[in-house]
C-alpha cells in the first residue's frame, strides 16, 4: 500500500465458494454420510400443553432396524438454555432433550434412529403416548392474566429489561400534543434454504463429535458439556457450510437429539427436518405487544417516548431476555430525544418457541417507532422525510443511556441519498396525484438502527490465528461462521490487504472448536467490527514478523519494509524487493523458525450502523393489494469492504423485510395448531413481487472509530426498517392506519372499513 491507497479494501470480490455452491459441489451437513451412520425422526407433540401419563415404545423396539428409541425416561434431565453463549451466561434454563411436560404442538416427544430414515419414520408412528391435557394459553394476554396458569415454575412472565433517560413523566406534560398508539407484530419463519440438521458422532473412548450448520459452536460445546457432563475437550463441534442461518441456527435444536441417540448406540446418527419440522418444531420471530406514547411540540420536534413491550417468547425462555434487553437500547439511538422509558417483558405461551432472528428486537420495537412518526407528520401537515431529518442523531450526538458518544452515526445522509435516488419529490406528487383513484400510490420513510456487537451486555472476544506456510501462502484459523455473507472471505480482504498477499493465496479453517480459537459466535452484527478487527490485528502481528525476516534479506530496517503484491520491497530504493516466498524460505532455513500468530480482539465500545429506507406503493382499494413499486435503501456502514458482498445481503435483506411487513405470519387454531407449515401456506415474497432497488453506502471520512479501516456491520440494520417503510407508505396511499403486521390485503380493506366478502 502506497500512501493512503487500497489494495484490496473496496474491491468487488465474489464469494468465495460461489462456484461450488451453483454446481452443486458444496458438502453441506445434510449431503455428508459417515460410515454406519444411522437416521434419526421425532416424534413432536400434538399437543400444545400436556403432561405425559405414559408412553410406550415397545412396538417401535421391536421394528427390524431400529437400533434406539429415546424418551424422557432413558435421557438426561437436565435443565438446559439453547441459547446459551458462554459458561458463565446466566439464562433461564427451562429446556429438556425430552420432558415429560409438552408445552406446544411441536414440542419434542421421543426419537428414534434407526438403519434407514424410512424405519425410522414408521417406527416413531408406532410410540403410543397418553396425554394429560392442562390449561392452553395462545396469547401474551391470556399469559399475564393474575390467575393465568403457569407454562413455568414462577409464573409466565420470564423478567423484564427497563431503560429510561431523563424525566418522561415531566417531559410528556410539558409536549403540545402527545400520541398514545398500539403496535403489534407477528411470529414469522426464518426460511432458510437448507434445513436443521446435524451429525452426531459418540465414539467409544467417549469423544461426542457433532456436524451442523451452527452459529454458535463454542456456545453449543458450552451446552453439551452441560448436558452430558462431558469436558470441552471430549466435545467437537465443526460448522462445515452454512446455507442460511438469520439467526435460526444460533440456538440449539436437533444437536442434542442426535447426540442422545448416538450415545446409545455408539454410531454416528443424522437427524435432518423437514420445512414442516422446521416451521413448527425450532424457532420463530417473537411476536410482541407495544403501547407506545410520544410528546412532540409544533414545530415536529420529538420531546419524549415512553415504549412499554410485551414479547411472545412462545414455549421456553431461550433468547427471551437476551432479545429483551438488546431491544431496551437499540432504540435509544436513532434519534435526539432526552427524555425515554423502554420497559419490556418476555412473556411464555404455548405457541412454537420465539428465539433470535435478524435484527434481534429491532424490527418489532421501530416498527411501531415508525409507524408514530409517520403519524404525527401527517397530524402536523409536515413531510416525513423531513420530520425525521430534524430529529435524527448527529456525528457529535451522545447516547443518552451511557453519555458517550453514538461514534460516527450517518442517518442524514443516509436519507439524503435515499430521497436522491427514489426522486423522492416526485413520488411525492404522484401520492398527491392518485388520492382519488381506485390505485393509490403511496409513498413511505422509515429508519432503522442495528449494533454492532454485545459491548454492554456481555463480554464479546475474539481470537483469530495466522499461520504462514514455506511457500509464502497462509492459512487463517477463524472461529467464525460463514453463513453466505462471505464473513471468512471479508476476513481474507483484511488480510491481504494488511499482507499484501493475494486472496487466492489465503486459504481458511472455520468453526471447528478442535482446530480454531475461541470465537463468541455469528450474532448481533459483529461480523465486521470485531472479527475483522480481529483478523487486522492477527494480520498486523504477522506483518512484523514478515518485515523482520525480510529486513535480514534486504539488509535494512524492518520499518523500512513494505508489504505488497506478495513481495516484501525496499522503501528506501525503488524497485528492490524480494518474494514473501523467499522471505518464508529464508525464516524457515535461516531463522529456523515457523511463523504462527494469534491475536485476541475484544470489542472496544458498541457503535450503531444506520439505514434509512424509501417505499413507493400502490395499492388496490378494491382488493386490498398492495405492489411494491420501487424501493430506496441507504446504509451507513462506516466503510465498504467488499461493494459485491454488500449489495447481496443489502438487497435479500429487503427481500425478508417486505415479507414481514406485506405477508409472513403463523398462525394457530384454537387446539394451539400451527396454520402454515409448508411453503405454499406460508407466504414468502416470490421474486415477480420485488421492487424496482436503488441501493447505496454511505461511508463517511475515517469510518467508524474501532472498526478495521472504519468498517461497521451491514447484515440486520437493513431488515430494520422494511416493515415500517413499506406501511408507512400504504397508509399514506389509503389515508388510514394500520398498526399491526403483516399489512397483507384483509389488513388493507379493514382499514378501510371495508370486508373481503
Amino acid at each position: 500500500m502506497k500512501g493512503n491507497e487500497f489494495r484490496e479494501i473496496g474491491k468487488r470480490v465474489p464469494i468465495r465458494d460461489a462456484a461450488s455452491k451453483v454446481t452443486g459441489r458444496k458438502i453441506y451437513v445434510g449431503d455428508m454420510k459417515l460410515p454406519g451412520m444411522l437416521y434419526a425422526k421425532v416424534l413432536f407433540s400434538p399437543k400444545a400443553h400436556a403432561r405425559i401419563k405414559s408412553i410406550d415404545t415397545s412396538r417401535a423396539e421391536s421394528l427390524p432396524g431400529v437400533r434406539a428409541v429415546a424418551t424422557y425416561k432413558n435421557t438426561p434431565q437436565t435443565r438446559f438454555n439453547s441459547a446459551l453463549r458462554f459458561i458463565e451466561h446466566k439464562i433461564p434454563n427451562t429446556e429438556r432433550i425430552f420432558d415429560d411436560t409438552v408445552r406446544f404442538v411441536g414440542d419434542r416427544v421421543a426419537a428414534v434412529a434407526a438403519d434407514t430414515l424410512e424405519i425410522a419414520q414408521e417406527a416413531v408412528k408406532l410410540i403410543q403416548v397418553e396425554y394429560e391435557e392442562l390449561p392452553v394459553m395462545m396469547t401474551v394476554e391470556e399469559a399475564i392474566k393474575e390467575d393465568a396458569y403457569p407454562i413455568h415454575e414462577g409464573g409466565n412472565i420470564v423478567g423484564q429489561a427497563h431503560v429510561e433517560t431523563g424525566d418522561v413523566d415531566k417531559a410528556l406534560e410539558e409536549c403540545d400534543y402527545v400520541f398514545e398508539d398500539r403496535f403489534t407484530t407477528q411470529p414469522i419463519h426464518h426460511a432458510a434454504v437448507e434445513p436443521h440438521v446435524a451429525i452426531a458422532d459418540w465414539s467409544y473412548d467417549d469423544k461426542l463429535t457433532i456436524y451442523s450448520p451452527s452459529q454458535n459452536t463454542f456456545g453449543f460445546r458450552v451446552i453439551l458439556s452441560q448436558i452430558f457432563n462431558l469436558p470441552y475437550n471430549r466435545i467437537r463441534m465443526s460448522a462445515p457450510a452454512i446455507g442460511g442461518a438469520f439467526g435460526g441456527k444460533l440456538e440449539m435444536t436437533v444437536e442434542p437429539v442426535a447426540a442422545v441417540l448416538s450415545k446409545m448406540t455408539r454410531r454416528p446418527v443424522k437427524l435432518e427436518y423437514t420445512r414442516r419440522e422446521c416451521i413448527f418444531g425450532t424457532r420463530v420471530r417473537h411476536g410482541s405487544i407495544a403501547c407506545i406514547k410520544t410528546g412532540f411540540m409544533k414545530d415536529g420536534r420529538i420531546h419524549a417516548v415512553d415504549m412499554k413491550f410485551y414479547n411472545d417468547t412462545g414455549a421456553y425462555a431461550t433468547s427471551a431476555l437476551n432479545v429483551s434487553g438488546a431491544m431496551s437500547h437499540k432504540v435509544f439511538k436513532a434519534y435526539k430525544i432526552e427524555n425515554m422509558r423502554f420497559h419490556v417483558n418476555p412473556v411464555y405461551t404455548n405457541t412454537i418457541v420465539a428465539g433470535a432472528m435478524r435484527g434481534y428486537g429491532s424490527p418489532q420495537a421501530y416498527f411501531g417507532l415508525e409507524r408514530q412518526i409517520n403519524k404525527i407528520a401527517n397530524f402536523l401537515h409536515m413531510d416525513p422525510a423531513w420530520l425525521q431529518e430534524i430529529n435524527m442523531v448527529d456525528p457529535d450526538s451522545l447516547d443518552p443511556c451511557f453519555h458517550k458518544p453514538h461514534g460516527n452515526p450517518r442517518p442524514k445522509d443516509c436519507l439524503r441519498r435515499a430521497k436522491e435516488l427514489i426522486h423522492y419529490e416526485d413520488i411525492c406528487k404522484e401520492q398527491e396525484e392518485s388520492r382519488d383513484g381506485r390505485y393509490r400510490i403511496g409513498v413511505g420513510v422509515a429508519l432503522g438502527v442495528h449494533g454492532n456487537n454485545c459491548f454492554g451486555a456481555h463480554r464479546d472476544v475474539t481470537t483469530l490465528m495466522l499461520k504462514m506456510n514455506e511457500d509464502g501462502t497462509c492459512i487463517l484459523y477463524s472461529g467464525s461462521h460463514d453463513m453466505g455473507n462471505d464473513n471468512v472471505g471479508m476476513q481474507k480482504q483484511v488480510v491481504s490487504e494488511v499482507l499484501g498477499i493475494p486472496l487466492d493465496k489465503i486459504d481458511t479453517v472455520e468453526a471447528d472448536t478442535d482446530a480454531c480459537l475461541w470465537h463468541l459466535g455469528d450474532y448481533a452484527s459483529r461480523g465486521t467490527y470485531v472479527v475483522g478487527m480481529a483478523a487486522k490485528k492477527a494480520a498486523e502481528s504477522m506483518k512484523k514478523e514478515l518485515q523482520k525476516e525480510a529486513s535480514d534479506l534486504l539488509e535494512i530496517d524492518p520499518e523500512q519494509v513494505e508489504l505488497y503484491d506478495d513481495r516484501a520491497w525496499d522503501s528506501t530504493q525503488e524497485g528492490r524487493s524480494v518474494s514473501i516466498a523467499e522471505v518464508m524460505l529464508h525464516c524457515q532455513r535461516d531463522s529456523m523458525r515457523e511463523l504462527c500468530c494469534s491475536e485476541t480482539h475484544p470489542a472496544p465500545r458498541g457503535p450503531s450502523s444506520y439505514g434509512v429506507h424509501i417505499a413507493k406503493v400502490q395499492v388496490d382499494t378494491e382488493t386490498g393489494k398492495t405492489k411494491v413499486l420501487e424501493y430506496s435503501a441507504v446504509q451507513d456502514v462506516g466503510r465498504v469492504i467488499n461493494p459485491l458482498a454488500l449489495e447481496g445481503q443489502l438487497a435479500g435483506a429487503i427481500h425478508m423485510g417486505l415479507g414481514y411487513g406485506l405477508s409472513e405470519n403463523i398462525t394457530y387454531d384454537a387446539e394451539g395448531n400451527p396454520q402454515e407449515t409448508c411453503f405454499k401456506q406460508y407466504h414468502l415474497l416470490n421474486a415477480c413481487d420485488m421492487p424496482k432497488l436503488y441501493m447505496d453506502f454511505v461511508a463517511e471520512g475515517e469510518g467508524e472509530p474501532g472498526g478495521p479501516y472504519g468498517a461497521k456491520s451491514l447484515g440486520e440494520c437493513p431488515v430494520v426498517p422494511c416493515a415500517p417503510a413499506v406501511v408507512n407508505a400504504i397508509c399514506n396511499a389509503i389515508g388510514a392506519e394500520i398498526d399491526s403486521l403483516p399489512a397483507d390485503p384483509e389488513a388493507v380493506l379493514h382499514a378501510l372499513g371495508r370486508t373481503t366478502d
